[in-house]
Parts: C-alpha cells; sequence; structure tokens
C-alpha cells in the first residue's frame, strides 16, 4: 500500500509546480486579453471567447477534463486566497454543497438562453458577466476551503464537466491541491469514472444530476433553434429565447424518465452525454464556418462560397462518430481527471492499522 501511495500521492516537482504555475498564467493572462478585447475591440472578443473557447471546451472536457481543471482562469482567481494562506478554509456541509451544484446547473439553463439577445453580439455586456462570475469565484474561495464552493460548487460548467468527462483520457497531476482536505465528497477531480449521478446524498444533488442528465441534451438542441437579435424590449421577447430550450429540455427530460426503466443508468448517462455533444457540433461547427440554419449566426469565417455543404457535414459526422464511440462505446477506464494529493494528516483513515 506504501507503494501505492508513493505513485498516487500527486507529489510535483519543483520544476513541475513551476510549468503548471507557468501555464495557469499564461491561459489567467490569455482570458484578460479576451476580456480586454470585449471591452475594446468586441468584434475579436466576441470571436475568440464564443467562437474559439466555448467550442473547443467541450472536446477538452470529454477527454482531458483534468486539464481544464487545472488551468481554468476562474479557478485559479477563486484558488489565490487559498494558496495564499488567506483564505477562511470554511467546510461545506453535504446540503449546502448540493445546493450549490443545484444553483450550477439553474445558472447555466438562465445564462446560455441571453446569448440569443445579449452576450452573443455584446462584447462589453460579456465582460461584465464574466468579471460578475469571477468576483463570485474569488469571493466563494475566500471563505469555503479549496475546490468546494466554486469548482465542485456553484460555478455553471461544472455539471457539463461531470457530462462529458466520464471518460478522461488521462490522469493529470492535480496542479492546485498539494493535499486533499476532503473539501467534497467525492472529489470530482480524483473520482475515476465521475458523473452527474456519482454523488446523490441529498434531493439537490439527485436534482441536479437529473437535469444535467435528462434536460441537457434537449435544452442544447432548443437553444440553436433560434436565431440571435439585438436586446430584449418586452417580456415576450424574453420568453421567445428560453421557449425552444425549455421544450427541448422537457422532451429529453421526459426520454430519460422513461428510458431509465429499460437501460442501465451507466449506460444511459453515457448515451445522454453523446447525445448532448452530439447535437452541439452539429449545429456549431456549420455555423463556425458560415453554413448555420441562421446565417451570420456564431460564425468565426465563412467558407459557404468556397466549400461544399455537404462536405463540412461529413467532417461533422465524422467527428460526432468519434466523440459518441469514445463515450458509448470505448473501454471503461479507471482514469479519474486528476490524481488525488496525498491526504492530510487530519483527514487519513486507518483501514486495518494503515494509512489510506
Amino acid at each position: 500500500m506504501e507503494k501505492y501511495r508513493v505513485k498516487s500521492s500527486n507529489k510535483l516537482s519543483r520544476s513541475s509546480i513551476l510549468i503548471w504555475r507557468a501555464v495557469q498564467y499564461t491561459v489567467w493572462l490569455i482570458g484578460v486579453y479576451i476580456i480586454y478585447n470585449l471591452i475594446f475591440n468586441p468584434t475579436l472578443g466576441i470571436h475568440l471567447f464564443w467562437n474559439i473557447l466555448i467550442p473547443i471546451a467541450p472536446l477538452l472536457l470529454v477527454f482531458l477534463a483534468g486539464l481544464w481543471r487545472n488551468v481554468c482562469p476562474m479557478a485559479s482567481m477563486s484558488l489565490l486566497f487559498r494558496h495564499l494562506g488567506m483564505s477562511k478554509r470554511k467546510k461545506l456541509t453535504i446540503k449546502q454543497s448540493g445546493k450549490l451544484n443545484l444553483i450550477a446547473i439553474i445558472a447555466l439553463f438562465i445564462i446560455v438562453p441571453m446569448r440569443h439577445a445579449i452576450f452573443d453580439m455584446n462584447g462589453p455586456a460579456t465582460a461584465i458577466l464574466l468579471f460578475s462570475i469571477a468576483a463570485i469565484a474569488i469571493v466563494v474561495g475566500f471563505f469555503y476551503e479549496w475546490k468546494s464552493a466554486w469548482c465542485s460548487g456553484l460555478c455553471p460548467i461544472h455539471p457539463v464537466e461531470k457530462l462529458y468527462g466520464q471518460k478522461s483520457k488521462l490522469s493529470l497531476p492535480n496542479a492546485h491541491c498539494n493535499q486533499c482536505f476532503k473539501c467534497v465528497t467525492p472529489c470530482p477531480d480524483s473520482t475515476p469514472n465521475i458523473n452527474p449521478l456519482s454523488t446523490s446524498k441529498t434531493i439537490y444533488h439527485k436534482l441536479t444530476g437529473f437535469l444535467t442528465i435528462g434536460a441537457f441534451p434537449g435544452f442544447v438542441w432548443g437553444w440553436f433553434q433560434f436565431p440571435d437579435f439585438q436586446g430584449i424590449y418586452s417580456f415576450g421577447q424574453l420568453i421567445m429565447i428560453y421557449k425552444q430550450p425549455m421544450l427541448g429540455a422537457i422532451v429529453t427530460t421526459l426520454a430519460y424518465v422513461i428510458l431509465k426503466r429499460y437501460i442501465n443508468k451507466n449506460e444511459l448517462i453515457k448515451l445522454f452525454a453523446a447525445l448532448a455533444i452530439s447535437c452541439y457540433y452539429w449545429f456549431r461547427i456549420p455555423a463556425l464556418l458560415g453554413f448555420g440554419i441562421f446565417p451570420g449566426d456564431g460564425m468565426l469565417i465563412d467558407l459557404s462560397s468556397t466549400i461544399p455543404e455537404f462536405f463540412i457535414y461529413i467532417i461533422v459526422s465524422a467527428i460526432i462518430l468519434f466523440i459518441s464511440s469514445w463515450l458509448i462505446f470505448s473501454k471503461k477506464r479507471k482514469n479519474s481527471w486528476t490524481i488525488r494529493p496525498i491526504y492530510a494528516k487530519s483527514n487519513n483513515k486507518l483501514i486495518n492499522g494503515k494509512n489510506y
């Protein structure tokens, strides 16, 4: 067992820590550059954030969720006080953790439709959104231990991490936590094959997992069925941007409830994860290249007069087939997103007289 502990203790050398810090600072500076452009050069800022970073993110979460968890700028900001030894280090109760998870998925469902009316076209508004999220991340990081309140709690991306990151390709060293203080159980970073139902300790956890798996694929589909437009000037317009995503979410949620009776839970989670990411890329990649169902929406570069449309969909189909096969059919792995650090002494458990 001692040999196992050395192998999995995640103890990084000084040079490895310096490399990870350099990568984290670099990604943080890229984030600052994006925000700068969102304010002062909105066209470029919107392309960098909504049309480059966000479309890459799902692939990263599927194959290397641990990499994202190590370098995410919001995580780095949330953990700043902890790294400086200034955090209050409060521990969340199980119930509080579940409530934060539920707030996170609700926040995702609220924010994303607003892209159609505000964030996709308004760089400064997107910058304000990111500033607001960063402020929340910093505040909760100041009060609560390690990743419990933000990275594994309030972050709106965290439910999607659990849905997409079930079969992470590699377990990377944990570049933030040098010891495990069990700030959240189970730890999403260190639990192999984590999924939205891995934590079902409270009604809040169960509801979060249910919404993430059942509602998210339809929500993604519905979001792409509505075009961008400038501003919200009536309650009716506000209803319109939520109508299609919510209808889609209801349909796939009902399908999930029915299929739960006939399909193994783990297989169904993988199926719905593949459905959600496939739906995303089926619409998103063509839109990026000028072949979207709403011309100009979310376009990075217009290739509509250069490449045949069928060729784009062949490429998209191949990408979707690869990702779906990975999620559904690839061999089950025992990889976690990152390698668990050695337990802090106060958290060590004795089993048959040995520390685990």
